[in-house]
């Protein structure tokens, strides 16, 4: 995807929020791309099923969901107003092209694990996951996010495929920000944090933010963890610091976004 067409969604994603519908209105883009969180609004106290899953709506008519990096079919959306006919509508998705970068010097342990590395990596992603499946009522989504930490190089970009120590693996879900270790990571948004551990296998220094009806972000080999579970962040906050723990060939920021279980791009977001 072009830096304008990102910026093109990013603003019609900032004037949804913006607009008020009329009376059993539903205000979806007409098209979002792959790794998208998508932003809708309907009328208060409307139901809304995006692909006959039922989502939170909260008090202003506000919804999201996430589109799956290699989603190619439309999102089918139905909302349901408090009186009057269900509205039903698509988001086309766009196909995105994906880079494919090559990572060396990792630890090979943490490339081919032996079984014992290999069950507590499984136990710690379970946990992570377990953070993920939060669907609380707050909606700080809905006020935009920011960069988390300011300047640095962009080192590994969303989607692009992952050759490791030479190794096919899977995509990078995330967004790779290089700065020296020790450069303070600040909350883009407010939310609440829902995971923070110091040494796990793969991310090391781990730490979640929920924001809201299944959004969530991730912060990743951090030298430091300055938050802990159950604290409430504003945007601008400090949470951790910038380092090179887990599975890292250097310091840096792994930054994620999701809804649920759907990986997203948070490079969507910011400018």
């Amino acid at each position: 995807m072009s830096r304008s067409r990102a910026r093109r969604h990013r603003q019609h994603l900032a004037s949804l929020l913006l607009a008020c519908g009329s009376a059993g209105a539903l205000e979806l883009p007409a098209t979002a791309p792959q790794g998208a969180l998508v932003l809708g609004r309907v009328e208060a106290g409307s139901e809304v099923r995006v692909d006959a899953r039922s989502v939170r709506v909260d008090a202003e008519g506000r919804f999201a969901f996430g589109i799956a990096r290699d989603r190619e079919a439309a999102v089918e959306v139905e909302a349901i107003p408090p009186a009057g006919e269900p509205r039903l509508a698509q988001v086309q998705v766009s196909r995105r092209e994906w880079r494919i970068e090559r990572v060396d010097g990792l630890p090979q342990q943490t490339v081919t694990p032996d079984p014992e590395v290999a069950a507590r990596i499984a136990r710690e992603q379970a946990a992570v996951n377990a953070a993920r499946e939060r669907d609380d009522p707050r909606s700080d989504f809905a006020d935009g996010f920011r960069r988390p930490v300011e300047g640095g190089r962009i080192s590994g970009v969303y989607g692009s495929q992952r050759i490791l120590n030479g190794e096919p693996r899977a995509p990078h879900l995330g967004l790779d920000i290089a700065m020296p270790t020790g450069t303070p990571v600040l909350a883009p948004a407010d939310g609440i944090v829902s995971f923070a551990q110091t040494d796990l296998v793969l991310t090391g220094g781990t730490v979640l933010i929920d924001h809201g009806h299944g959004v969530s972000s991730s912060y990743l080999h951090l030298s430091r963890i300055d938050v802990s579970v159950g604290q409430r962040v504003e945007a601008g906050e400090r949470i951790g610091a910038i380092g090179a723990t887990g599975r890292a060939s250097g310091p840096h920021l792994h930054w994620g976004l999701n809804w649920f279980d759907v990986r997203l791009d948070p490079a969507l977001l910011i400018d």
